[in-house]
């Protein structure tokens, strides 16, 4: 049954995107051509920035949610987000008593008041083990989530059209008076999963070793301040001043392999003393497979598998854009490692867009 509150165009829904970042959520379900925009929050001017230039000014609020979820909230049938994640983060220390951990709490004051159809939390996949899922957990049976129904998981980016092997949790909640909506099935299966031919084959693998920056004298004004930007997807095809030890390392690197192929005269003094370890340290990617988790410092090989299949640089921002499914015309603002930042935190649009629409099947049959 159509809800007659809900407008008869293309867009049948109405979203609003928590902790907005630069888009990667709202690009997945614009892309369905079922939903429409009510509202955005993102606190940093930067990735607010680039989502205006994006998806528009008007609908945003750049700044604290706590302030925003104060205020006259407008009604919508989905409410998306994924609370800033870092206090729990696989990455470095976890702690639980991080305050970055209670966004989420933002996330549902929220749900109290907009009272939406359905809502989507995405997290890093440790989410579903912390105090703060717990937590979540317990205002859904007897807090002030008792009017939903929730089921959850942790889903790969490779199995819904992504070309990168990225693990997030994923809570759908459901308000009771609907079919609950449960995770969605896998879309692909690991025989036909994207790889890093199918989409980074068509762009061109050399770089200038002088193109090292974004093009300068840009100005892009958003929420009464200006910016740098926007730069095109082409623009962001850049690499970084390489040491010339670092690009012997580089070149010591086959496809597929890491800091363990390197000869013992040009390890690292650490790499020498630690035999074990991550096998992505200075990880080349290859062609034929997924990229590892596109994060926010893919542009430094001694962060992970980031090291171009068969060129000696890590990735550009065009290429770590691409994976996470960017298309290349959206606009980018910021320098280039808010940029970077940005292009890490961001939901792969491919998955997104799986999400989106089978949230929105599951309402349209309700």
């Amino acid at each position: 049954m159509s809800d007659p509150s809900v407008p008869s165009n293309t867009h049948l829904f109405r979203v609003i995107d928590l902790f907005a970042g630069c888009g990667g959520l709202s690009a997945g379900f614009r892309a369905t051509g079922l939903y429409t925009p009510i509202a955005a929050v993102e606190q940093n001017l930067f990735a607010a920035a680039t989502y205006a230039a994006n998806f528009g000014e008007d609908h945003v609020h750049q700044g604290d949610i706590a302030d925003w979820v104060k205020g006259d909230l407008p009604a919508a049938d989905v409410v998306v987000g994924g609370p800033p994640c870092q206090g729990f983060s696989n990455l470095g220390a976890k702690r639980e008593d991080d305050e970055r951990n209670e966004l989420w709490e933002r996330y549902v004051d929220t749900l109290v008041k907009v009272k939406p159809k359905a809502f989507l939390l995405e997290n890093v996949d440790r989410f579903l083990k912390t105090h703060q899922f717990q937590q979540l957990q317990a205002e859904v049976r007897t807090g002030r989530l008792q009017d939903y129904q929730i089921d959850f998981d942790v889903l790969k980016a490779t199995d819904f059209g992504a070309a990168q092997l990225r693990r997030r949790a994923i809570v759908i909640g459901t308000r009771k008076d609907l079919a609950q909506i449960e995770m969605p099935a896998r879309q692909v299966a690991p025989t036909g999963w994207k790889t890093i031919k199918d989409v980074l084959g068509d762009l061109d693998p050399k770089i200038p070793q002088e193109l090292v920056d974004l093009p300068t004298g840009r100005e892009f004004k958003a929420f009464d301040k200006v910016v740098p930007g926007t730069y095109t997807a082409a623009e962001l095809h850049i690499t970084r001043n390489y040491t010339e030890l670092s690009e012997k390392r580089f070149a010591a690197i086959p496809a597929g392999g890491n800091r363990f192929h390197l000869p013992e005269d040009l390890k690292a003094p650490c790499w020498k003393k630690h035999t074990t370890g991550s096998g992505d340290v200075m990880g080349r990617l290859v062609w034929e497979k997924p990229s590892v988790t596109i994060r926010t410092e893919f542009f430094k090989p001694e962060k992970g598998r980031y090291l171009h299949p068969d060129q000696p640089r890590a990735l550009s921002h065009h290429e770590a854009a691409r994976i996470q499914g960017f298309p290349d015309d959206f606009k980018w603002c910021g320098p280039k490692l808010e940029i970077a930042r940005q292009i890490g935190n961001a939901v792969p649009i491919p998955l997104a867009e799986a999400l989106a629409k089978h949230i929105a099947e599951h309402l349209r049959s309700s």
